[in-house]
């Protein structure tokens, strides 16, 4: 598939690529460079609204990214519900009010990444690196955080009602009361 003159497939060099407003949902980009790529969404997610609809911006739902580098992308607003994400490296990406739902970022690496009021339900964080993310407000119900490392991260706020969080790492990270885990 062409979009934009770029050939989406997986391992692409897809650095400094413009893909707003691109329809990447389905697509095996696995592998690939996306490393200061232009992939933006201009419509907020509203989940309690009827009549919403997709965002007019770049969709990569259900997308297969696994082992792709996003790091230090902006990723606002972006939606990745069911997009496997594991193994991808999304260190330092602005993902605020992303749309995570049911993703898999098993494994992946989300160190120092603003996942501000993100939705992550049900979403597979096994093993991932969310060391000194910023998760504030995020919605992680039902989410799989076993064995993730969450040290020094900021959970002010985020429900985290049936997260699964065995053996996760929380050392000097920023409760849900706002309190500091030892």
């Amino acid at each position: 598939m062409i979009v934009n003159g770029y050939t989406i497939e997986a391992g692409a060099n897809l650095a400094g690529a413009n893909l707003a407003g691109a329809n990447l949902a389905g697509a095996n980009l696995s592998g690939s460079d996306l490393r200061g790529a232009n992939i933006s969404c201009s419509e907020p997610y509203v989940d309690n609204d009827p009549n919403y609809s997709e965002p007019t911006g770049t969709s990569l739902s259900g997308a297969n990214l696994s082992g792709t580098d996003l790091s230090g992308l902006w990723l606002e607003r972006v939606v990745l519900v069911g997009t496997d994400l594991s193994r991808a490296n999304l260190s330092d990406a602005y993902l605020r009010w992303a749309y995570l739902a049911d993703a898999n970022l098993s494994g992946a690496n989300l160190s120092g990444a603003d996942l501000h009021e993100a939705d992550l339900k049900r979403a597979n964080l096994d093993g991932a690196n969310l060391d000194r993310a910023d998760l504030y407000g995020s919605d992680l119900r039902g989410a799989n955080l076993a064995g993730a490392r969450l040290a020094g991260a900021n959970l002010k706020r985020a429900n985290m009602d049936g997260a699964d969080l065995r053996d996760v790492n929380l050392a000097g990270a920023t409760m849900p009361d706002g309190t500091i885990h030892p």
